[in-house]
């Protein structure tokens, strides 16, 4: 793990200074509250090993890594506020720490110092305001459009959690130079993790101990939110063979990447889209 830990802590490190840079110091707060209280980091290690598997440095992804991770936040500044959660990694929640109009406003600032880091790349620019957009469509979606089917569940999981999964890893293999197919397939590996990870996040939801899943279950049905299980016919288990299916297709899609880069960064994309619809929290 020493490999993912030191690239962890170098988007850390980005982050943390990426932060510190913000103005007025009341925003900086706000902002520093929200990134800097945790998170497993997923998207942009996502960036960073594409980019590394696609022949780059890991430096030459991590502002690009840094932007991932702040439009993620910034979004679930928003989730929180719409599903009136007060905690977020164990802590008080943007808008139960500062207020509704702080916390949106800390959003809207996620989003700038997020674009900033874009700017010079329009390529990268691109990959990522789509997905906002996709982003933004599947909120508003699931908002005011329950999901009836498996087939519409499955394009509001693409939308909510696999576009932003996807513009991570093409950024990662556009600050490697990588052709466009390249960076097609990476993303379209992303794409179906983040589908993946969605359905297998809503199995445990259902089914998990909440003392063994580290956090509450029954969210879904709860604030009825449209789990896979709750607006399909699927069972848990079926669920999950649907998850496996988007592994699968993921493992797929990074199975055509030019083998050119970095194979131990390679290894550990596999090993996430593996570990998506096994893990048990």
């Amino acid at each position: 793990m020493e490999y993912l830990d030191h690239r962890r802590e170098l988007v850390d490190q980005r982050l943390s200074a990426a932060v510190e840079e913000v103005e007025p110091p009341e925003l900086q707060e706000q902002l520093a509250h929200v990134t800097l209280s945790g998170g497993k980091r997923v998207r942009p290690m996502v960036t960073v090993l594409a980019c590394e598997a696609a022949g780059g440095e890991v430096e030459d992804a991590l502002d690009f890594a840094v932007g991932i991770e702040l439009v993620h936040n910034a979004s679930l500044v928003i989730d929180d506020i719409i599903d009136e959660s007060d905690l977020r990694r164990g802590k008080a929640s943007a808008w139960a720490a500062f207020g509704h109009g702080p916390a949106i406003v800390a959003s809207d600032g996620l989003l700038g110092e997020a674009l900033a880091l874009f700017v010079r790349e329009p390529a990268a620019m691109q990959a990522v305001t789509d997905a906002m957009v996709e982003l933004g469509g599947g909120e508003a979606t699931e908002l005011v459009d329950r999901p009836d089917s498996e087939g519409a569940y499955v394009e509001l999981a693409r939308r909510k959690t696999g576009a932003l999964f996807r513009a991570a890893a093409e950024v990662g293999a556009i600050a490697a130079d990588a052709e466009a197919a390249t960076v097609s397939a990476f993303g379209e590996y992303a794409e179906r993790v983040g589908i993946a990870f969605q359905i297998r996040d809503d199995v445990l939801d259902a089914t998990a101990d909440a003392d063994e899943l580290g956090k509450p279950t029954g969210q879904d049905a709860e604030m009825d939110r449209p789990s896979v299980v709750e607006v399909t016919d699927l069972t848990p288990a079926e669920a999950n063979e649907r998850a496996h299916e988007h592994s699968d297709a993921a493992l797929a899609a990074l199975g055509t990447v030019d083998a050119r880069g970095s194979e131990e960064a390679r290894a550990y994309l596999r090993d996430l889209a593996e570990f998506v619809v096994v893990r048990e929290r």
